[in-house]
């Protein structure tokens, strides 16, 4: 999920970024606020495995050192007893942690001297009763908190709820009377509001309605999941009115809820940002992206971890820019770069030509005074680098032209089956995503006949990735050809031959080759 700064409520001249509010809301108002009672100059911060992660998507180590964290624990695990200490614990308001949090603090001799209860949602009457029943307990504790901080911060301006696998428990066919759907459905809801209680925001909220042809037409959990998510999110934001402090009594900003089915192809697409494509091929862990370095003593290359992220200016500017376009303001920066750099020069002089990763990498060890832009350079040339050798090792721009055409209705049935008998170097995924798109496009041609089997069989596909196409038929909505009343549907064009699911832009050239797709919510 994004959020559009334009639209918030805040002043622009206090503006700050998603990530910096929910950073400030964590180092000042949970770490912070606990100096102004303690005694203890340093203290532990005790975390579930939600909540570490919840940290560490905003802040780093030195961010919680600096607030006077000395020691950061894992709530699941044995720790050492530290009694002349203050402990803070964030962590979900659930039996079990409540069980183990009780456990370290009830007794004789508790495993920390006072603690600062932080709870990342809100927590049942029921458990803050349990809390209150032990007296020896209670004396120690400090404060006991809600902080409705239960999303993760993925960059300047979304975020994410952490459910890998919602599609599959709201939308498989065994998703009807599943405990998983109504259990997936709260939890992501309880998460959604705590971004508006970051944002001491109180949004309107939009949702996809039912998709229901007539009175006959039985409307399925599937189909209601836009509307039981925006119930649940409303009934949380509505008890923030009366919980938190100067949190909005009316309106002030917008929230849209929608599902996949309204637009099935975007994530399955080649997308040809800078961004997405390093996402898509070089596999990352999240925003971590592995460099290979040579080594300070000169033996073999040495791997580094680095992030892509806000605090790279390289990455901020080129992140939403076409890869072509990224290519050539990378060339511009480099070409800058030698032509104000004496020795830059006489290194490119050496090498008789343009500059190579490595070379720049030496340069890094000859020019320390330019290390930190040599190295983002040098960062994003070798990604660029191998984005482009992927690029041409996959055929990715043949594919992508196909995928394309599929959308807007310049190819059907008769190119797929062309490209799929000829193109015998096309890997296994990228026939499965143009099937997939296909079948987007063409549900009734694809499930209800012969036709889908025939063309997975052409393409050679497993029987597992039978099963991923035909799972996009839990996507679609009811059949749409007995009426188009109440219907959703994204058939713009009527003038094409075939049935193309975008319609072009009216007014806007592209600037760069495969660049026409957008996706539907644009």
């Amino acid at each position: 999920m994004s959020i559009d700064s334009d639209s918030s409520s805040q002043s622009g001249a206090d503006y700050r970024s998603f990530r910096q509010i929910t950073r400030d809301r964590l180092l000042v108002e949970m770490l912070r606020s606990t100096r102004k009672s303690s005694k203890s100059t340093w203290k532990v911060l005790i975390m579930d495995k939600l909540t570490v992660k919840i940290m560490s998507f905003s802040c780093k180590m030195a961010d919680i050192t600096e607030e006077g964290v000395s020691l950061v624990e894992d709530l699941y695990k044995r720790r050492q007893p530290l009694p002349s200490m203050d402990a803070i614990y964030f962590m979900q308001p659930t039996k079990e942690n409540v069980r183990i949090f009780m456990s370290d603090m009830s007794g004789k001799n508790s495993l920390y001297k006072k603690a600062y209860v932080f709870f990342s949602s809100p927590v049942q009457r029921e458990l803050v009763a349990h809390i209150k029943k032990d007296s020896t307990v209670l004396t120690r504790i400090s404060a006991l908190s809600e902080m409705n901080l239960e999303y993760f911060a993925i960059d300047s301006q979304g975020f994410i709820t952490d459910h890998d696998k919602a599609l599959e428990e709201l939308f498989s066919e065994d998703a009807e009377g599943s405990h998983k759907y109504n259990a997936c459905l709260n939890t992501m809801a309880t998460r959604i509001a705590t971004v508006f209680a970051s944002l001491r925001e109180f949004p309107r909220v939009h949702y996809r309605v039912a998709r229901t042809i007539d009175a006959s037409t039985l409307t399925t959990l599937r189909d209601l999941v836009p509307t039981k998510l925006a119930a649940s999110v409303w009934n949380s934001l509505a008890r923030y009115k009366s919980t938190i402090p100067e949190f909005p009594q009316t309106e002030t900003c917008e929230l849209l809820i929608v599902d996949r089915s309204i637009d099935q192809i975007a994530p399955i697409i080649h997308e040809w940002t800078y961004d997405a494509m390093c996402h898509d091929l070089l596999y990352m862990d999240g925003n971590k992206y592995v460099q290979e370095v040579p080594s300070k003593n000169g033996s073999a290359n040495e791997k580094k971890e680095v992030l892509l992220e806000d605090h790279d200016p390289v990455w901020l500017e080129l992140r939403h820019a076409h890869i072509a376009d990224a290519n050539e303001r990378l060339y511009e920066k480099m070409t800058s770069f030698v032509s104000k750099n004496k020795a830059a020069q006489l290194q490119q002089a050496r090498s008789g030509g343009e500059l190579s990763t490595k070379q720049l990498q030496k340069m890094v060890q000859a020019l320390p005074q330019y290390s930190d832009q040599i190295d983002k350079l040098t960062l994003h040339v070798e990604i660029a680098g191998k984005l482009n050798n992927i690029i041409k090792e996959q055929h990715l721009k043949d594919v992508g032209q196909l995928e394309q055409d599929l959308v807007f209705g310049d190819a059907g049935t008769k190119e797929l089956i062309s490209f799929l008998r000829t193109r015998m170097d096309v890997s296994r995924e990228n026939k499965l995503r143009l099937l997939m798109i296909y079948a987007s496009i063409n549900p009734e041609k694809f499930f209800e006949s012969d036709k889908g089997a025939k063309l997975m069989q052409l393409a050679g596909l497993s029987a597992d990735d039978m099963i991923v196409v035909n799972n996009m038929r839990c996507l679609r909505g009811p059949d749409t050809k007995k009426s188009s009343v109440g219907a959703f549907t994204l058939k713009f064009d009527l003038q094409k031959k075939k049935p193309g699911i975008r319609k072009e832009r009216v007014g806007e050239e592209s600037t760069w080759m495969l660049s026409r797709f957008y996706p539907i919510l644009e």
